[in-house]
Order: C-alpha cells, then sequence, then structure tokens
C-alpha cells in the first residue's frame, strides 16, 4: 500500500511518521507530477486551509485531485484539510476540494489559545485522544454521512463513502487506530 500526503503546508511530516509505524509506504505530494504516480490514498493534513487551498489551486492540484477523491480515490483530511473536503463553510465564502456533503466552521473554538486534548469515542475504534488546534467542528452533515465522533455536542469526525474527516489532529498523538482505519479504507480501492 502506498499513500500520498499533501505536503504543501501544515502537519503532514506527523502523518508520514504515522504511517510508517504501522508499516505503510508515504510519499509527498507538493506538485502535478506527483499525483502521476500509483498510489492508494491521499492524506490532506492540517494546517492553513485558505493557503492550502491558495497553493494547490495555483500548483494546478485542486482540479485533478477533486476528481480523483470523486473517482473512489480514498481521503483523509484532517483539520484544514476537512475545511477542504467540506462542501460549505459557514464563516468563509471559499470552498475548495468541496466533495463531502458536510457543513463546517473555521476556528470554531477560537484562536490558538482555544485549543485542547481530550479523549472521546470514536465509532468503531473506542475511545481516542483527539488534538484540537484552532480547529473546525462539522455543524451538519448530509447524504449518506455518517458521524463518527462528536465532543461537547459538536461533530469532529465523520466518514461518506471513501472520504474520513477529522477536526483533531491524529497525528499529533501516538495512538494509530485511526490511521489504520483510514488505510483499511484504502484497502478497497483499486490503484488509480
Amino acid at each position: 500500500m502506498r499513500i500520498g500526503v499533501l505536503a504543501l503546508q501544515g502537519a503532514f511530516i506527523e502523518h508520514e511518521h504515522m504511517l510508517a509505524q504501522i508499516g505503510v509506504n508515504s510519499f509527498e505530494i507538493r506538485k502535478q507530477d506527483d499525483i502521476g504516480n500509483s498510489f492508494d490514498g491521499l492524506i490532506i493534513p492540517g494546517g492553513e486551509s485558505t493557503v492550502q487551498g491558495k497553493l494547490m489551486n495555483e500548483l494546478g492540484l485542486l482540479e485533478p485531485i477533486r476528481k480523483m477523491i470523486l473517482s473512489g480515490l480514498p481521503v483523509f483530511g484532517t483539520c484544514a484539510g476537512l475545511l477542504l473536503l467540506a462542501k460549505n463553510i459557514e464563516n468563509d465564502t471559499h470552498s475548495y476540494i468541496a466533495s463531502m456533503d458536510i457543513t463546517a466552521v473555521r476556528n470554531a473554538y477560537g484562536r490558538q489559545l482555544g485549543s485542547f486534548h481530550t479523549t472521546a469515542c470514536f465509532n468503531g475504534i473506542g475511545d481516542v485522544p483527539m488534538t484540537f488546534i484552532r480547529a473546525p467542528f462539522i455543524s451538519s452533515v448530509s447524504g449518506n454521512t455518517e458521524i463518527l465522533a462528536e465532543v461537547g455536542g459538536k461533530i469532529v469526525a465523520a466518514r461518506q463513502d471513501n472520504q474520513l474527516v477529522t477536526a483533531f489532529h491524529p497525528e499529533l498523538n501516538e495512538d494509530v487506530r485511526i490511521h489504520e482505519y483510514f488505510c483499511e479504507m484504502c484497502r478497497n480501492y483499486t490503484v488509480c
């Protein structure tokens, strides 16, 4: 198995380390040529969604990645990655990849000082550590989107077919189970 990690900005190295811990090969996606390689899934890391969205557009990555996801490529978006995949963002006029039937709220817990760590139940896995840094949350889901985790009555993880999102950063903890969950999703995908 080989997972591409969008490496334009944000916590991409941490995702690569998590994948290595579970014996999964990864490579960095920085330019259009990188998505011509064969791979089984894509991780879009946390960071700055506006910066990542702008860079994806400028580098000619946005449309090809959108098409790959809509064609079934498994994708895992954390924090900013969640915002890039959301069809709607309540407090932002931009949309980016816009492939997932969710509405998100940017910086929902406030600025950096509103960052926090907790443990909560993730459907199908159990209690997992969750680190929130200037995190969004999902205000609503539609279609066949499944809610996987909530914290304080707010949706913080969801799945729609081949798309998985978390408002928190599982790559900043020692627990590899959410990355294993994503890799299990990828096992059912035909190499692109």
